[in-house]
């Protein structure tokens, strides 16, 4: 198989970092190394190679332990057991020396020599480059829900991006120390970084078929993508104000169930008053409980924005609400110019 066309100039970082978790994919590693020391000797790159073990039973890491005795380029950690690709690719980050990051599948889907067109798309001033497998090779029963998927996932965060999913994507070193990983919000780095004010872009990649292995997608993954979409929505839109949703929605309960217990005093009086009325007693009525009922579920929903609001403060005193893209360095005063004179004579 070919690789794919010269990729147009780019200027190569000092370092750059591959983090690459690694579940079960002991025959597809060497192979790998090789097609990144390739790409790595061609475009004259500096590179590091963080492969991630998350658990894998079947040898991987022994692999992993004699590329890296070889070749200290490379650099390995092996997890207890399988905590999940976004707790791979957060330990990987954590280790990243470089100033550009590129993250990749360990099944050879994803092909190294495209790392070239992700850096020539970084330096075009975005901040965060996911891969698009326009033409995808995957089955059927992957691509389709993968498509409605990703067309939920742009539609309800604004980031208009053809594949979340895909595993190659690019980074610059100031994204990952502001976005926190956890569950499984992997595919939604992109997302979490435009909320931060990051440029996001994406590049058509070449997608390959599976060589080695099994595929680790199946319906629980797809369900648990939909759940983590709507936990990164509301962590992007009230992440910092849950108040504002908690409380509206309490408000609209109070209101409702207020307003129904309202018509039923009234009712009440007037039936009160006029015994020979033909209104129903309060006991027969079905709004009774369900305006009750909305009336305690709008004090719940207040309570428990009060409590996200208390997190959300307390998170906020470790994590800067903003993300600063440069600054100007502060005037001198007299003295500290002083200072500096009489140092330097």
């Amino acid at each position: 198989m070919t690789a794919p066309p010269s990729p147009p100039l780019f200027a190569p970082p000092a370092l750059l970092s591959l983090v690459i978790p690694v579940f079960n994919e002991r025959d597809s590693l060497v192979i790998l190394h090789a097609e990144i020391d390739e790409v790595a000797k061609r475009y004259e790159l500096n590179v590091e190679i963080i492969l991630v073990d998350d658990g894998s039973s079947d040898g991987s890491w022994d692999v992993i332990a004699s590329l890296a005795e070889k070749d200290p380029r490379v650099r390995g950690v092996r997890f207890r057991k399988n905590f999940g690709k976004a707790a791979a690719l957060a330990a990987g980050f954590k280790l990243v020396k470089g100033p550009i990051t590129i993250t990749l599948d360990a099944d050879l889907q994803d092909d190294p020599h495209e790392t070239p067109r992700f850096l020539a798309t970084l330096h075009e001033g975005f901040d965060v480059v996911s891969g698009w497998k326009k033409f995808r090779v995957d089955p059927w029963h992957k691509t389709i829900p993968s498509r409605f998927f990703n067309r939920i996932v742009s539609a309800l965060t604004g980031v208009r991006l053809h594949d979340h999913n895909c595993g190659m994507k690019g980074y610059r070193s100031e994204v990952l120390r502001e976005v926190r990983l956890y569950g499984e919000l992997h595919r939604f780095i992109p997302v979490l970084a435009a909320a931060r004010g990051f440029r996001v872009g994406e590049l058509a990649i070449h997608h390959r078929k599976r060589k080695f292995g099994r595929s680790k997608y199946g319906i629980a993954r797809f369900l648990r993508g939909f759940l983590d979409l709507l936990t990164v929505k509301f962590l992007t839109t009230f992440g910092r104000r849950p108040q504002h949703l908690l409380g509206g929605l309490g408000m609209l309960m109070l209101f409702l169930g207020m307003l129904g217990l309202t018509y039923l005093a009234i009712t009440w009086v007037i039936r009160y008053l006029d015994p020979s009325s033909t209104l129903e007693p309060l006991h027969s009525r079905a709004l009774l409980p369900y305006s009750l009922g909305a009336v305690l579920l709008g004090a719940q929903f207040l309570c428990f924005g009060i409590l996200a609001e208390m997190l959300a403060n307390l998170q906020g005193r470790q994590e800067e609400p903003y993300s600063i893209l440069e600054q100007t360095q502060p005037p001198e005063s007299a003295t500290e110019s002083e200072s500096r004179t009489h140092a330097q004579s």
